[in-house]
């Protein structure tokens, strides 16, 4: 379904409809699927492309029997919104199930975790066809050496979905090929994490994938698989394991085209003309305009549009005010890592002020960077003259600003719940490039598009090598790997946001003009400051900087909750216990200062909303095998 060259996709469009199991049963492994075809019929090396491509197309997170943007593989929902990047946006009413994810009051029965967990193990079981039916091919079409290909693809596969899992429910079913319906042993319980045998399968999946170019773009190659093994690591807190991973994977690393890894323009990361290029460690593959119906594209984020320059639809994953204030810098172009304890009024879900509290804010979060909140269309509006990492206008689109080529931002104008001035950018399509990246289908007008989903970038690569490195106290080396996701944009001017040559025509091209205030430093000696040098200031500075440096430069990717979750201490990250509710606690109070009646009243749980809950019914039905995680 989505890898990747033009006569594969063909090939993919085919077989899928003849030969891909179609998932429709209740229970994820208590039924044999329906309409599946026997391993004898498909025991060819046909048959075996076919259930290949078949699990590959569940990397999306979209199958016959989920909805797109509730199991999506960028977790616009579960990583951003449920933490403090992004608000669910829209109007309240709209897609209440989202509600409680955003507000942390989520219990077991929510729609959207049924959704993502039938998906993903949907998606394990199809990885599991494919190594079942390797032996059972007799007719000598398929080689040794291409069955230990396909072998170490489909362990990779069945890796990933399952990692997609632990991150959510950490205490999760590990589903591997020997289970199956006929065996009778398909209630498997959830007793612990199971980040060995994650690690196990990219393991082995190292061992059987060609350390060059892959046979097809997007297919899984050794480094992939080593880059997945080093993410598995760092949930695991093994930093001395996935040091040396990620040493190779920056000094020989290439794509799954054969380029070296290397960071390109920021921007090229999220548009779709320039997919797959040097940063792309691992990408899903979308596609539009390929006879699919619009199936093909990118259909997690088919809300997740402003609702004003190109659709009518559907104001989702709105950035939060906090986010455009982290992107705030210092006099040295550094981000503001300090924090300061306010007073912050505490309002009811109808916006009735209760009491005031006290809140240890980050400093960007102080004051709101200046938008647009309140403005109407015609009212005049300046955007802020204050310094800002230029990240910043990639990441979200603001008032004033050019929005790609679509023209000057609408602010809170392009949402739809009045109480949002940034829109996601991320996402979107460049309006030149919108007849062969948008076919017009999807949720609304221009919704279908292309855009690759980047699960690892080569810049999480750098960054979780500077994790390492501060807890190994190499600190010298960490602001190295700092500086150099940071030096991308700050040697590079030609990389920031600038202004239209004409606002009327804004594929026109752009000047030489900076769109806004853009200031971004080095840390350290490297940016003519010693005095912020990480070594200077000691391991826990170190710590925070990388964490900050994650945050600006992966916002709105769906990172953010499972990063805080893996920092934490209360799971064995390197901050304290408790650090993560601390954080979105926080967020929270600060947010308050708009009463967004989502958040009002509402609080992170210490201990529970790290994890969520398992679904209700997949308890239900799995006859007690499922323990729920605790709180819920």
């Amino acid at each position: 379904m989505k890898i990747i060259g033009k006569n594969f996709k063909i090939i993919i469009l085919c077989m899928l409809a003849s030969l891909v199991f179609v998932y429709s049963c209740k229970k994820f492994l208590e039924k044999k699927p329906t309409g599946s075809l026997s391993g004898d019929v498909l025991a060819s090396k046909a048959g075996l492309d076919g259930l290949l491509i078949g699990a590959y197309s569940m990397l999306d997170g979209y199958g016959q029997t989920t909805t797109s943007w509730e199991s999506s593989i960028d977790n616009w929902i579960w990583g951003s919104v449920a933490a403090d990047d992004a608000y669910k946006g829209s109007n309240t009413t709209d897609q209440p199930p989202a509600v409680p994810i955003e507000n942390h009051s989520i219990d077991a029965s929510d729609e959207y975790l049924q959704e993502k967990w039938k998906a993903f193990y949907d998606a394990v079981q199809r990885a599991n066809d494919v190594i079942r039916e390797i032996p059972l091919i007799k007719d000598g079409s398929v080689t040794p050496e291409y069955a230990a290909e396909v072998n170490a693809e489909a362990r990779f596969l069945r890796g990933v979905f399952h990692l997609e899992v632990a991150k959510l429910w950490r205490n999760v079913p590990y589903v591997g090929d020997t289970v199956t319906y006929a065996a009778g042993n398909y209630n498997i319980g959830n007793p612990g994490p199971i980040w060995d045998k994650i690690e196990e399968d990219f393991k082995a999946a190292m061992d059987g994938l060609p350390k060059g170019k892959a046979s097809d773009k997007g297919r899984a190659n050794f480094y992939a698989a080593e880059a997945f093994l080093a993410k598995t690591y760092m949930f695991d807190h093994q930093y001395s394991q996935a040091l040396p991973l990620l040493n190779d994977l920056i000094e020989n690393g290439v794509t799954s085209n054969g380029d070296k890894y290397a960071l390109e323009p920021f921007e090229d990361n999220f548009d779709p003309i320039k997919r797959n290029g040097p940063e792309a460690v691992f990408q899903v593959q979308m596609t539009s305009n390929d006879g699919s119906g619009g199936q093909n594209g990118n259909e997690g984020e088919v809300l997740n549009f402003p609702a004003g320059p190109w659709t009518g639809c559907c104001g989702f994953y709105q950035p939060s005010y906090s986010l455009g204030n982290a992107y705030k810098v210092d006099a040295n172009g550094l981000p503001m890592l300090g924090r300061t304890t306010v007073t912050i009024s505490v309002y009811n879900a109808d916006n009735t002020t209760t009491h005031s509290v006290s809140a240890n804010l980050p400093d960007y979060d102080l004051v709101n960077l200046k938008n647009d909140h309140g403005l109407t269309a015609t009212d005049p509006f300046t955007p802020t003259t204050e310094a800002l990492d230029p990240r910043i206008d990639w990441t979200l689109g603001r008032r004033g600003i050019p929005y790609l080529d679509w023209g000057i931002c609408g602010g809170e104008n392009w949402s739809r719940g009045d109480i949002v001035p940034y829109n996601p950018i991320k996402n979107s399509f460049w309006h030149s490039e919108g007849g062969t990246f948008s076919n017009g289908q999807g949720w609304a007008q221009n919704q279908d598009v292309a855009n690759n989903y980047n699960l690892i970038r080569f810049a999480d690569v750098i960054l979780w090598r500077a994790e390492c490195e501060v807890e190994a106290n190499d600190l010298q080396a960490a602001e190295d790997d700092v500086n150099m996701v940071r030096n991308r944009m700050a040697a590079h001017p030609e990389y920031w946001v600038h202004t239209y040559k004409d606002n009327a025509n804004p594929e026109g091209g752009f000047t030489n003009t900076p769109a806004a205030n853009y200031h971004i430093g080095l840390y350290g000696a490297a940016g003519g400051h010693a005095s912020t040098g990480f070594a200077a200031n000691g391991q826990d500075y170190a710590r925070n900087a990388v964490y900050m440096e994650r945050q600006l430069e992966l916002a709105m990717e769906g990172h953010r909750f499972f990063d805080l979750q893996r920092y934490d201490g209360l799971y064995g990250g390197p901050k304290e216990a408790g650090y993560m509710a601390l954080v979105l606690n926080n967020y929270i109070l600060a947010d308050t200062r708009i009463t967004n009646p989502v958040l009002n009243a509402h609080s992170f749980t210490q201990g529970t909303n790290e994890l969520y809950p398992i679904p209700q019914n997949q308890i239900d039905i799995e006859g007690g095998a499922l323990v729920q995680n605790p709180g819920y």
